[in-house]
């Protein structure tokens, strides 16, 4: 065997030979004899029941040189050190996390970006990869191609006229004034309703009862389910509206992300008719959009169950409806009354796809409930009322009057955005609201007298 000795500044020996130790005041041992690097034969004592050499050291920065060992127990420390320094480098400059000395760069003047801008618009917007860029507006091309690219993406991203969209590893620009509203604004029905603070912790053996199938954005508790690299997800009314999904929970890693980017385009392919159509990964406000025709295409509602898993093709998520044959089925359906309130009533709807019977609902009057979300906040009033108005009407659908919490959710957010959390935190702790088990709750008799006030 060959052994090591750290105290002997890492020096590697031999072990040639081995015999019994004799000290009465150790006990019993061994003694192996090595031979060294130079040639030397030394005796080390060996097999030592009690010696501290018998526990391995922990392996830390304080006693390892060996940079694998240092980057895996400090690598986000140390890129966190790394990069403030250079961000605090007045001579350097970033584009999509690389770095480059900015007295290098090669000039671009507005006469360029004006180009930029024509070529893009010809594009419908884009996107385009830097490199088509170059070879239309005629930058120079006598110097190195790659610090071409980096100077005019450096130009690029300090114009507001243009967007870097490409996913990590890959830029490609997008005029800005050309995406989608919903993209550069986000849509009113995922901005989030004012609610009261809560304790996340009091509602949590609740909120983990919700089914695997839902994820909302303003929840990051709800996972959601992984199986077979899929995730299957109920659709809500605010994403159904809007032409959206979430980003929360396995979605997060499921669509493509940015080094910087605020907005990232990917493609999606629909598995079904085997189209691909655009889809926009719009990060700070964790949504996707791109789907309003797609939901129409499918004849899909809000309930619907859609399966997302990534394609083997970079930059593409496939989709996919959880198709039945089309029928009349008894789905709860919103209504507006004459006093522009909610109700709710079972009727039979065609659908062709599969849904969550809890969370389904169809709306035959869109531009009924639109008013609604247009509506001030104080016409609406608190998210206290909301909750308890819709639990009235829900209640009148079912002669126990019981209604579930994944019920209620979803007719909340028919109106206004808001997460189970804060729904789950007012049933818990509102006097006038049972909690039955099982995510089950009644409004008590004594509430009935409220609802004119």
């Amino acid at each position: 065997q060959t052994v090591t000795f750290p105290l002997l500044n890492n020096q590697a020996g031999r072990i040639i030979s081995s015999r019994s130790g004799k000290n009465p005041a150790i006990g019993e041992f061994m003694v192996i004899d090595v031979e060294m690097a130079g040639g030397d034969i030394r005796s080390f004592a060996a097999e030592l029941e009690d010696h501290k050499l018998n526990i391995p050291p922990i392996v830390g920065l304080e006693n390892t040189n060996e940079p694998d060992e240092i980057l895996k127990s400090f690598q986000g420390t140390l890129e966190t050190i790394l990069e403030t320094g250079l961000a605090d480098n007045p001579d350097l400059v970033r584009i999509a996390d690389r770095w480059f000395p900015k007295a290098l760069l090669v000039d671009v003047n507005i006469g360029h970006l004006n180009l930029v801008e024509a070529l893009l618009e010809m594009e419908n917007g884009g996107p385009l990869p830097t490199k088509k860029i170059i070879d239309q507006i005629e930058l120079p091309t006598d110097v190195n191609l790659r610090l071409t690219e980096f100077s005019l993406n450096h130009a690029l991203q300090n114009d507001g006229r243009f967007d870097e969209v490409g996913p990590s590893g890959e830029v490609l620009w997008f005029l800005r004034r050309l995406e989608p509203p919903e993209v550069r604004e986000t849509p009113i029905y995922l901005r989030k309703s004012s609610y009261p603070e809560y304790d996340a912790a009091y509602n949590e053996t609740h909120l983990s009862l919700f089914d695997e199938h839902i994820i909302d954005e303003l929840q990051p508790e709800l996972m959601g389910r992984l199986k077979d690299g899929a995730v299957v997800i109920a659709l809500t009314y605010p994403h159904w509206r809007s032409g959206t999904l979430p980003i929360s929970g396995y979605l997060t890693n499921l669509f493509p992300s940015a080094y910087e980017s605020p907005r990232v385009l990917f493609t999606f392919f629909d598995t079904e008719n085997n189209d691909r159509f655009s889809g926009w990964v719009v990060r700070q406000s964790k949504y996707v959009f791109g789907l309003h025709e797609w939901y129409k295409l499918h004849d899909i509602i809000p309930g619907s169950l859609i399966a997302l898993e990534k394609s083997e093709k970079s930059g593409e998520i496939l989709i996919k409806i959880q198709k039945r044959r089309s029928s009349k089925e008894y789905v709860k359906t919103a209504l507006v009354g004459a006093d522009g309130g909610i109700v709710f009533a079972n009727l039979k709807q065609m659908v062709s796809c599969e849904f969550d019977e809890r969370l389904a609902l169809v709306t035959p009057d869109v531009d009924s409930i639109d008013a609604i979300w247009q509506s001030s906040a104080k016409q609406r009033g608190t998210i206290e009322k909301s909750i308890l108005a819709m639990m009235r009407e829900l209640a009148k659908l079912t002669p126990q009057g019981h209604v579930h919490a994944q019920e209620l959710y979803s007719a909340v957010n028919l109106v206004r955005r808001c997460p189970p959390g804060p729904i789950l935190s007012l049933l818990l702790e509102n006097d006038q609201v049972s909690d039955l088990g099982n995510l089950y709750f009644r409004l008590e008799d004594k509430a009935k007298g409220d609802e004119n006030d």
